[in-house]
């Protein structure tokens, strides 16, 4: 197995209903290491480059709405397989089918109010923490 890194965001629902610190002690006790984190507001831009997959669907303008009621924290993550075991502890990203047990199955509500986005490949996570963190802002220890 290698030291691989992943991009989580705690989303507006996590900001609001102060459950950072609750989903940050998930990882970090399922032994995964921060190498980086911060906070940030979504701009018009970042969210259509973040999200340019579902950009041209009809309920994307609720998602913008939804992504900038609060900021978010940007967090890298590292660790052994660390993509699997993050979605793992997530749960499906639909909450309502997410496990109790799970972080979305605890704080969840559905699709969109589910606490975290997750990159879903290493490949994406590449993507992912480019856009989010500069190479001098995720840390080795």
């Amino acid at each position: 197995m290698s030291q691989e890194t992943t991009l989580i965001l705690f989303k507006p629902d996590a900001i609001a209903s102060a459950r950072v610190g609750q989903v940050l002690s998930r990882f970090e006790a399922a032994g995964l290491k921060v190498r980086g984190i911060k906070m940030l507001q979504f701009g018009d831009a970042l969210l259509r480059e973040h999200y340019a997959h579902i950009a041209s669907k009809p309920f994307f303008p609720e998602v913008v709405q939804f992504m900038q009621k609060t900021p978010v924290v940007a967090l890298a993550l590292s660790g052994d397989n660390v993509v699997a075991r993050v979605r793992d502890l997530l749960g499906p990203t639909d909450s309502k089918k997410a496990a109790k047990g799970t972080i979305r199955g605890d704080f969840g509500v559905d699709v969109m109010v589910n606490v975290c986005h997750a990159s879903d490949s290493l490949e994406t996570a590449a993507a992912e923490l480019k856009r989010f963190f500069r190479p001098e802002e995720l840390f080795q220890y």
